[in-house]
């Protein structure tokens, strides 16, 4: 759960600290206090975006970080990415800089800003204000019901990858045939070029080298010998002076023992020089000043020149040139050959795709079965009477023959739990036909189910897309019961293929969940319903959430007011627990508003005693 978060120089923050606890954590306080910027901090330790708007005006940088207790996955996570673990606890920190430049670190450790996406499952779920049905369009749809049923696309998205790449390379040598064959004079002439060349990777370097040594073969012959002669040859050279000392010296160390290493030095420097003076005498015998040579070299040079200022920097990049413009002259000479493979390969990449989503589809059918059931009790259950469901079709079916349409209508596949029909043809666990080869524009790496979130508010009305409801009250509550039905159903095992180790979904570690607002637009008897739900989910795992509802309020394990005082001209904030007398009176203002009476004093404590 998460243990601590801190805020620095922070939005109208200058210093402020919460400890939460276990279970309920409510954040109270007036309009434009601040409440809001807590879960933003959260969200932005969780892998979010930062903006240099959010450093506190004349601060030089922004700091939040938090305290969560840690967990074996997290730990995981923590060692693949060369992070050391902090033992029970992972502490995340992130500096935003007034420049725009930022810094990210995991247990004192600099990490990224993708280590802390990668942590955040692990953690926590922050759902922020900005989250709405109106929002969650079909692919969020999706994300939901997979993320239910702990269903993986990566089978699905690797084949889609693969015949896409087919399919890429197949349309680009049909597009492309007319361009081709206009550059197949052209791409003849460069091969030729390049192949009657016979280039050598690094030849130009080794070339330019010899050409230097031809063109001063005068030189350098007249200085290799001149160091010879002094170095060994003539009546004053080293050696002979080095020969001359080593006798004197060795003299002296058949007396005196303190000269023998110096001899043996002196010996070392005369094997040098005579060494050096033998390399010196070699070189310079080896200088060949031939005319025809340096002439040879000068236009094999003016030749590689030539080849790189039309085909590539280097030798190397002439040479990938031409193997480049061999190969599309051989796509152009065997184009039947090549389709014929192009054709044979995406053949094979589409049946590959479609076993895959056709799993993938089935698999989504009997997760939105659970899904369906366990959402409308819980929607139910926060003063409503609606009826649910989740429909999965493939977002191809309109473009199937009349023969799959009948098929596919003969096995409508309704989730609605009110329905019997739906159940007897949920256990005749139709086969998903497969697309048609044709149709492959909804394709995507995620399969090619539509997935769609229906509901009926009202008895007698038909099932409707949830971006059709209208009540403000009605979606903070069906996005709540939906949330409430993905965590509480990812801690049970599925239970559909039991004898299948890929079909259990673990059961996850309790996370901290953050709800900001999400009660906005309901009251009364709703409210109350949502507190408790809140509650209930509490039991399981951390609960933090943002509230203007007393009904919601009262059922806090921990509670915490946030309010803002000016101080030195600036406005500041700052968040307190609050114990049972406080938090009373702070019920009581949110029931009466400004004025807290006697009678809104009795009417919160009645609250709080009703909600334990």
């Amino acid at each position: 759960m998460l243990v601590e978060l801190r805020a620095e120089n922070y939005a109208v923050i200058d210093h402020a600290i919460a400890n939460f606890g276990p279970g309920l954590n409510l954040l109270t306080g007036e309009t434009g206090a601040g409440k809001s910027i807590l879960v933003d901090a959260l969200a932005l330790l969780m892998g979010g975006k930062s903006s240099v708007e959010l450093v506190r005006h004349g601060a030089d940088k922004a700091v939040v970080a938090c305290v969560f207790e840690s967990t074996h996955n997290a730990e995981t996570i923590l060692e693949e990415n060369g992070i050391d673990s902090g033992g029970n606890d992972v502490i995340l920190r992130r500096e935003i800089m007034a420049t725009g430049k930022g810094r990210v670190f995991v247990n004192n450790q600099p990490a990224t800003v993708a280590v802390l996406r990668q942590l955040a499952p692990e953690l926590a779920l922050v759902h922020a204000q900005s989250e709405s049905l109106s929002s969650f369009d079909q692919a969020q749809q999706r994300i939901l019901l997979d993320r239910f049923g702990g269903l993986a696309t990566e089978t699905v998205a690797e084949a889609h990858a693969r015949w896409k790449d087919a399919q890429t390379r197949l349309d680009d040598l049909l597009q492309g045939e007319q361009d081709r064959l206009r550059m197949v004079d052209l791409w003849s002439y460069q091969s030729k070029e390049i192949n009657d060349a016979h280039l050598q990777p690094g030849e130009d370097v080794a070339h330019e080298t010899e050409k230097r040594v031809l063109a001063n073969a005068e030189k350098l012959h007249a200085a290799a010998m001149g160091a010879f002669e002094e170095l060994y040859e003539g009546g004053a050279s080293a050696e002979v002076a080095l020969r001359s000392a080593l006798r004197n010296v060795e003299e002296l160390a058949r007396y005196d023992a303190r000269f023998t290493e110096a001899a043996q030095q002196l010996a070392a420097a005369r094997a040098t020089v005579g060494d050096v003076g033998s390399s010196l005498r070699d070189y310079a015998e080896a200088i060949n000043a031939s005319p025809e040579r340096l002439a040879e070299i000068e236009d094999r040079l003016a030749l590689i020149d030539r080849l790189k200022r039309k085909y590539g920097k280097t030798i190397a990049e002439v040479i990938t040139f031409g193997e480049e413009v061999s190969r599309k002259l051989a796509e152009v000479e065997d184009r039947d050959e090549i389709l014929k493979a192009l054709r044979a390969v995406l053949e094979e990449a589409a049946v590959s795709y479609r076993t895959a989503a056709q799993a993938l589809t089935a698999e989504r059918k009997t997760a939105a079965t659970r899904l369906a059931k366990l959402a409308e009790a819980q929607i139910n259950s926060l003063a409503m009477k609606v009826k649910f469901e989740v429909a999965v079709h493939s977002a191809d079916s309109s473009s199937k023959s009349a023969g799959d349409e009948a098929a596919l209508k003969g096995h409508a596949f309704s989730l609605s739990t009110n329905s019997t029909r739906a159940k007897s043809e949920q256990l005749a666990a139709p086969q998903v036909p497969l697309a048609p080869e044709g149709n492959t524009a909804h394709w995507t790496a995620s399969g090619w189910d539509v997935v769609e979130y229906r509901i009926a508010t009202n008895p007698g009305e038909p099932l409707k897309p949830l971006h059709e409801i209208a009540s403000g009250g009605e979606m903070s509550r069906v996005m709540l019961a939906l949330k409430v039905s993905v965590e509480e159903g990812q801690a049970k095992p599925n239970l559909a293929k039991p004898n299948s180790a890929k079909s259990k979904t673990k059961t996850p570690t309790p996370r901290t969940l953050v709800f900001d607002e999400i009660d906005i637009g309901i009251g009364g008897r709703a409210a109350e319903a949502v507190g408790q739900k809140l509650k209930s989910l509490s039991r399981g795992q951390q609960i933090l959430c943002v509230t203007h509802l007393p009904q919601i309020a009262a059922f806090a394990d921990q509670h915490f007011l946030i309010d803002k005082r000016e101080s030195d001209g600036r406005t500041k904030m700052q968040i307190r627990l609050l114990d049972d007398r406080a938090r009373t009176h702070e019920i009581a203002r949110m029931v009466s508003g400004a004025k807290v009476t006697e009678t809104s004093l009795q009417h919160a404590a009645q609250m709080i005693a009703a909600s334990r």
